[in-house]
């Protein structure tokens, strides 16, 4: 649910691949009733920038990047664990934690927690459309002195995400390109230190899409399940723009997710080198319908 805040661009928030009972759930076959669902169109949980639907998930990240500083490279692993609840079926709120590796200076330890709450706002299944409003609060002083920031990053933001279903007949294979994309400031209570936009957008092509609603190629699992995706998390502050280009690939099915991505920097002050980004991501809503990914309540 959160996005990377002005002070995380320098080590662009990652997933951790990890956890046999992932895993387990990950092998079903199905992938009919992932969370964010417009019409035909599900939304997978994106990497780099949040996908716009709420859900019970669990959502692990790994990733390393070097970063260029006065006293040349250094290099930053970071392991990031997300829960989020849903309160109703159009709320939910998040815990976000990052344990985060350096060097040149070496030091570990978490980063700031953070905390967040998220509301879907609007589905249109016809175009498979939605959208739904955040904010993110990370919580200065909560992490290791070492790595984390003694001032708070307050990030409200908004997120969207259209499906191309609607196209017409003479574009049929342009139906499982999907875009979704996330925009909003990051508010620092720090005196004197710097706010930031963040905003950022991912362009999607579904093979589960173009196999179920377009035109059977006969593809077997695992291509079946991919959805190719670049993304593209941008950062703005002080007059200058930094961010990443993510190409991957994501392997979806009913149950949760896998996915990889290249990190290139779009210029020297976003990192030294082409990065990597993991992630392993659980649908609870899905696999524990009943239980732990039940609504707390019901209108």
């Amino acid at each position: 649910m959160h996005p990377p805040t002005a002070r995380r661009c320098k080590a662009t928030l990652a997933t951790w691949a990890v956890g046999a009972a992932a895993g387990t759930c990950l092998l079903a076959p199905s992938f009919t009733t992932a969370h964010a669902i417009a019409g035909d169109r599900v939304f997978p949980s994106t990497m780099a920038i949040d996908d716009p639907g709420v859900g019970d998930e669990a959502n692990f990240q790994y990733s390393s990047m070097r970063m260029p500083t006065d006293n040349g490279d250094k290099t930053i692993n970071t392991f990031n664990a997300e829960y989020d609840k849903l309160v109703t079926p159009s709320l939910a709120v998040s815990v976000d934690g990052t344990y985060m590796m350096q060097n040149n200076p070496h030091a570990r330890g978490f980063d700031n927690f953070a905390v967040g709450l998220k509301y879907l706002l609007y589905v249109n299944s016809g175009h498979e459309f939605m959208t739904s409003v955040g904010v993110d609060a990370e919580l200065g002083g909560t992490g290791a002195r070492a790595i984390a920031d003694n001032f708070s990053t307050i990030a409200p933001t908004i997120y969207a995400g259209k499906g191309m279903g609607d196209l017409p007949d003479s574009l049929a294979y342009l139906r499982p390109i999907a875009i979704t994309g996330q925009a909003g400031p990051a508010l620092t209570t720090g005196a004197g230190q710097p706010n930031a936009f963040n905003y950022g957008f991912a362009v999607q092509y579904s093979l589960p899409y173009l196999q179920q609603h377009v035109h059977d190629l006969g593809l077997q699992r695992p291509l079946s399940n991919l959805i190719p995706i670049v993304e593209a998390p941008l950062f703005r502050s002080q007059g200058q723009t930094t961010g990443t280009v993510n190409p991957g690939v994501i392997w979806v099915n009913r149950f949760g997710q896998f996915g990889i991505e290249a990190q290139l920097p779009i210029n020297r002050a976003s990192g030294s080198s082409v990065g990597i980004l993991v992630q392993a991501h659980i649908f609870l809503d899905d696999v524990a319908p009943a239980t732990i990914g039940k609504p707390l309540f019901r209108p």
